[in-house]
C-alpha cells in the first residue's frame, strides 16, 4: 500500500466517502425500482462512486505514481470558503454566499481570474435559482 501516490489515496478517499454515504443510505427504505424509496438514489450514487474509487485504486498500480503533496494554506482557504458560505447563507442570503465561496476558494488555485470567477458565480446562482423555482427547494436566495 503506497500512501504517497496521489491516485491511490484519491481512490481510497472516494471509496471511504462512498461507504459512509452508502451505509447511511441503508438506514432509509430502498423500495423497488418501480417504486423507489428515499434511500435508493443515495445508495446508487454511492455505489457508482465506490466503483470509480475502486477503479482509481486499481489504475494507480498500472500508471506512473504521482507524488502526494498538500498545501496547508490551500486546505485552510477551502475550509474558510465552506464555513463562510454556511454562515453567509444562514445570516444574509445565498447569492452573497455563493459569490464569497467562489472568490475565496479560487485563491487556493494556481491562477486567479476575476472574469472567470464572475462566470462561475453566475452559473452557480443560476443553478440555485433553478433548484428553488423548478424543484421547489427552500433556498434563501434573497
Amino acid at each position: 500500500m503506497n500512501l504517497k501516490n496521489r491516485n491511490f489515496v484519491r481512490g481510497l478517499f472516494l471509496m471511504a466517502i462512498a461507504l459512509l454515504f452508502g451505509v447511511v443510505a441503508r438506514n432509509y427504505s430502498i423500495g423497488e425500482l418501480s417504486r423507489s424509496g428515499p434511500g435508493l438514489f443515495p445508495l446508487m450514487v454511492s455505489s457508482f462512486l465506490f466503483v470509480i474509487g475502486l477503479l482509481t485504486v486499481v489504475r494507480s498500480h498500472f500508471v506512473a505514481p504521482v507524488p502526494l503533496d498538500y498545501n496547508v494554506k490551500n486546505i485552510a482557504l477551502i475550509l474558510l470558503s465552506l464555513a463562510g458560505f454556511a454562515v453567509i447563507s444562514e445570516h444574509l442570503n445565498m447569492i452573497l454566499a455563493i459569490v464569497f465561496l467562489v472568490f475565496c476558494s479560487t485563491f487556493a488555485g494556481t491562477s486567479y481570474s476575476v472574469v472567470r470567477n464572475i462566470k462561475i458565480a453566475l452559473g452557480l446562482i443560476a443553478v440555485a435559482y433553478a433548484f428553488k423555482n423548478f424543484l421547489g427547494l427552500s433556498l434563501p436566495l434573497f
